[in-house]
């Protein structure tokens, strides 16, 4: 079985990340995984933090982690795949994408001035998948169902409670994909969760099939969350 990690962060870009991407992909060679995907977060406040450049070089700066992980991943044999954990302006809420590529940020500017059930409308267009990322931590709130394609339902950042027994029961109950990832901020973090696939996965739409037919089995987790 193949070792993916589907929520890791870069100190590069997010700024409670504590880890440069590199390193983090470095950890995750000497923990086995074959593969990670960069889900930096995506919220206004790092896009004013970058001033008054032009959208293009924001989503480059965005990216930055991103392309060193990538870059560090030929080198160790690590396939680096790119998601988001996105915000959007009304509330402190989270979620991660997958199945993106660098066009899909570029043609679609400011995503976190939008809501959720309008961002739901780009799945006409793109082969996206949208999951709640830690939905009962404190000062989050839970999502329509109808909105999701699934929860994070194993969430093992270790400084967090994130309750991870009510969000299983909010997946089963409403029949969403289920979600394993460590939430990587930290060198401490690292290979905490992720998934397992039968095959290797070869880039982000594959990763997107794969997600899709996931069962339980298949979450890894940490035994202390």
């Amino acid at each position: 079985m193949y070792k993916y990690d589907v929520h890791v962060h870069t100190a590069e870009v997010s700024p409670c990340g504590q880890v440069k991407a590199r390193d983090m992909v470095q950890l995750y060679k000497d923990k086995g995984y074959n593969g990670i995907v960069i889900t930096d977060h995506y919220y206004l406040g790092y896009f004013e933090s970058l001033g008054e450049i032009d959208w293009k070089d924001k989503i480059n700066s965005y990216l930055l982690g991103y392309y060193e992980a990538k870059e560090a991943g030929y080198k160790h044999n690590v396939d680096v795949f790119l998601g988001m954990e996105l915000r959007f302006k009304e509330n402190l809420n989270d979620f991660l994408i997958y199945g993106i590529d660098e066009d899909f940020l570029l043609d679609n500017p400011e995503l976190y001035e939008w809501d959720l059930e309008k961002f739901v409308q780009l799945k006409r267009k793109y082969d996206i998948l949208i999951y709640q990322a830690h939905p009962y931590r404190n000062n989050c709130s839970i999502a329509s169902p109808a909105l999701l394609d699934g929860v994070e339902v194993y969430n093992c950042h270790p400084r967090h409670d994130s309750q991870n027994h009510l969000a299983l029961e909010f997946a089963i109950d409403n029949n969403l994909l289920m979600l394993s990832g460590s939430d990587a901020h930290m060198d401490i973090d690292a290979g905490r969760g992720g998934i397992l696939s039968e095959n290797r996965i070869k880039d982000s739409y594959h990763m997107v099939e794969v997600l899709r037919n996931l069962k339980e089995e298949d979450l890894i987790k940490s035994h202390d969350i």
